[in-house]
């Protein structure tokens, strides 16, 4: 793995880093224009920048030790890059100058578990080059620039709320989205609560291939019911006239919404975790987006000492579960529910809390 001072040949011109985001609830609702509660990690993705001057881009992943470089005008090939391309593309097709640059990534956030590290690298590189550059860019209109350089240049059809919370959410408060608007606020934690966050081992496969197909489905289900998106549908009922599986995908937004809302109103800790079981039990009958696995590792938490309620969280087909605990009781819980979970010769670990340092995240803690 190459350093930072290697690659930059001394100091970087600027550093910016961003968090990843858990989402506690509202799980696909975001292009279907609806709303969403997710927090931010305490692992972040970190950009480091240098003018390059000599008219190439350089860009370097620590994560995947990978460098890559190409002129001016040309383009990087696929992959950590063209996250990064498509930021800088962005900018100058608004008319502000990019010069050539060294870009060194690394992150905390483990790649496919479902904590967004993609997200986490488009705003961490905006954030940097608004400081490189001193141009004035708010921090919405940031999260708007990183979605559109991942549809644009990453080719991922993905709806906002990644890159609003790691824009814009903190870890002591949950993110009220409402995608449609882009209203956002912050919104206080249940109280006498901490979250757990587990990966379950499984990387999402099928989350991109599925992820556009449940898209489709919700848009025919939305022009079937003469509404612009099922954000318009406010009682569940009216779904039950379509048929499947349009159905079961509009039921899952429509109450999904409605669980959001109630949480948005302030509920106790036991009652946000009925509403987190309830969005789990969706998301894996109605939306048909969970495995096995996942299924497992929120029983496992469900069972864990303290824990209030527990889901998947992300697209789905693998990656992490969340779980709302008792405070004081989120370590111990996680580790007996991933003893439980890894039983049975499954590899998952503790992504939050952060395993305390010189201890594994498969250790006891």
């Amino acid at each position: 793995m190459t350093s930072s001072d290697t690659f930059f040949g001394g100091a970087p011109d600027v550093v910016a880093s961003a968090p990843g985001r858990v989402n506690l609830l509202g799980e696909h609702t975001d292009y279907n224009d609806g709303f969403m509660l997710p927090v931010a990690t305490p692992q972040h993705t970190t950009v480091a920048m240098k003018r390059s001057g000599d008219g190439h881009f350089y860009f370097y992943s620590s994560t995947l030790d990978t460098s890559i470089d190409f002129p001016e005008g040309g383009s990087p090939p696929p992959g950590f890059g063209s996250y990064i391309e498509g930021c800088i593309r962005l900018l100058q097709s608004e008319g502000i100058k990019v010069p050539a640059l060294r870009v060194y990534a690394s992150t905390e956030l483990p790649v496919g578990s479902g904590l967004s590290s993609s997200a986490a690298l488009e705003v961490a590189t905006l954030r940097a080059l608004r400081q490189l550059l001193g141009i004035e860019l708010d921090d919405v209109k940031l999260a708007r620039l990183a979605q559109r350089a991942e549809i644009e240049y990453a080719r991922v059809n993905c709806g906002i709320m990644d890159q609003m919370a790691s824009s814009l959410a903190d870890r002591g408060h949950m993110l009220f989205i409402d995608a449609r608007t882009l209203e956002h606020r912050l919104v206080p934690l249940p109280p006498d609560a901490e979250i757990i966050v587990l990966d379950s081992g499984v990387p999402r496969k099928l989350a991109a291939s599925k992820y556009n197909e449940r898209r489709a489905e919700c848009e025919e289900a939305a022009r079937k019911l003469g509404v612009a998106s099922l954000r318009d549908v406010t009682d569940p009922d009216a779904v039950e006239q379509l048929p499947a599986p349009l159905r079961q995908r509009a039921r899952h937004v429509v109450r999904e919404n409605l669980r959001v809302l109630e949480a948005t109103r302030g509920v106790s800790a036991e009652r946000f975790g009925e509403l987190m079981n309830a969005s789990h039990a969706s998301l894996r009958d109605d939306y048909e987006v969970s495995i096995p696995e996942l299924d497992a590792l929120v029983d496992a938490l469900r069972a864990a000492p303290g824990v209030y309620g527990a889901r998947l969280t992300g697209a789905g087909f693998g990656g992490a579960v969340v779980a709302l605990c008792r405070a004081g009781q989120a370590r111990q819980a996680a580790q007996a529910a991933l003893s439980a979970y890894n039983k049975h010769e499954r590899a998952g670990r503790i992504l939050i809390p952060v395993p305390e340092q010189g201890k594994e995240n498969n250790e006891p803690v």
